[in-house]
């Protein structure tokens, strides 16, 4: 007598890849990625393949996403430690050995040319996430000292190549993680007071910091002069100021309901700077009006309230803390990139999720998504 086995569908097969994705993160995903394709397909029109490559880097972001979502965080926080090693250690070389372009260093050839620096917006949380859990209730004033340690290293690396878009990122999410952890309010307060006082007392001597031949010691040339370009970009109209004033005049010129899909001057006529990547926000504005601009923006906070859920969630401080300080570096990209494009922040080169053109971003996007969907994914099985 022979037995006979059935052998299953595949979508038997594929059932268990799939469970366990977190629904409403999903929507803000496809809401954010439909509005990115139609934005880059009007701004990068006559562009060369700005749109399909755009697309392209979807699919591999999304490909990324489904699978770090089958990782279990606790394989993830295997990583933490040799990926922040392996991360600096790539700093260092590229220090040392680094390909300069436009007189920064930021890459390295291992055989292809990266930026290491990416690396770290997901080592950076990763690994202090991973402090934290080992610290979990015997934490000390002297662990947030090393946690500030760990931070710093890279952060201090890559402000050095310059980048300082990208060090603000990884600062950022490190801080997040550390604040997360329970960072005590005595020391939040008189940090935030004392950035205060520092921002009101640089808008008060705009006039006599921003002249010609004044040094900053802290920041580079070029740094200096976005921050004095933020302050009053009309200085230089046609030079340091022209991103700024370009962006602002396309935003504000789409008004309520914007100029129509395809219809952006500015756009169009090539007036906006860096339009399909860092300024992609003020060719959207200007098409899509305050009525795009608001949908846009709700899909952001759509998302990063559905990541601080799960984040809540999470089934242990290794996980709530990764998932918090990834949520709220999405917040960080948007904010920064909207900011700088409509001159309430300094020009530093920070991307729109989604909306901007840029593989490597996509990448690092679909990577920090992944490992949303991965602790989603946990708590759901636990909860089963």
């Amino acid at each position: 007598m022979s037995v006979v086995f059935d052998r299953p569908s595949l979508w038997r097969r594929l059932r268990p890849l799939l469970s366990g994705f977190d629904g409403l993160l999903l929507v803000a995903i496809l809401w954010l990625v439909g509005l990115g394709l139609m934005t880059m397909y009007s701004a990068g029109f006559d562009h060369g393949t700005r749109f399909v490559d755009h697309g392209r880097n979807m699919l591999l972001a999304a490909g990324i996403l489904f699978l770090v979502a089958q990782v279990p965080p606790q394989r993830l926080m295997a990583l933490a430690v040799p990926l922040y090693v392996v991360g600096v250690a790539l700093l260092i070389a590229t220090a040392l050995f680094g390909i300069s372009k436009k007189g920064a260093t930021r890459w390295l050839n291992v055989g292809i040319v990266i930026q290491p620096s990416e690396i770290l917006k997901i080592a950076m949380p990763l690994m202090l996430a991973w402090w934290f859990q080992k610290r979990e209730g015997q934490l000390r004033l002297l662990d947030f000292g090393v946690a500030f340690v760990l931070l710093a290293i890279p952060v201090g690396l890559v402000a050095k190549q310059p980048d300082l878009g990208t060090s603000i990122l990884i600062l950022s999410a490190g801080l997040y993680v550390i604040f997360f952890a329970g960072l005590p309010w005595k020391l939040i307060v008189p940090a935030v007071l004392a950035a205060g006082i520092g921002i009101t007392a640089l808008v008060l001597s705009e006039d006599t910091i921003c002249q010609p031949g004044v040094q900053w010691h802290v920041l580079k040339d070029y740094q200096k002069n976005r921050v004095c370009t933020l302050l009053d970009p009309t200085k230089d109209p046609l030079g340091k100021g022209f991103h700024i004033i370009q962006g602002e005049i396309a935003i504000g010129s789409g008004g309520i309901g914007g100029k129509g899909f395809m219809k952006g001057t500015q756009t169009h006529l090539e007036f906006i700077p860096e339009r399909t990547t860092d300024f992609i926000f003020a060719a959207y504005g200007e098409e899509f009006g305050l009525v795009g601009v608001a949908g846009l923006m709700l899909g952001f906070l759509f998302l990063i309230l559905r990541g601080l859920i799960i984040a809540g969630d999470a089934p242990s401080q290794f996980s709530r803390l990764l998932a918090g300080a990834i949520t709220l570096s999405f917040f960080t990209y948007a904010f920064v990139n909207m900011g700088m494009v409509s001159g309430i922040l300094p020009v530093v080169g920070v991307p729109l999720p989604f909306i901007s053109y840029g593989g490597t971003a996509m990448v690092t996007l679909g990577l920090g998504l992944g490992i949303l969907m991965s602790i989603a994914k946990s708590r759901r099985l636990i909860q089963s």
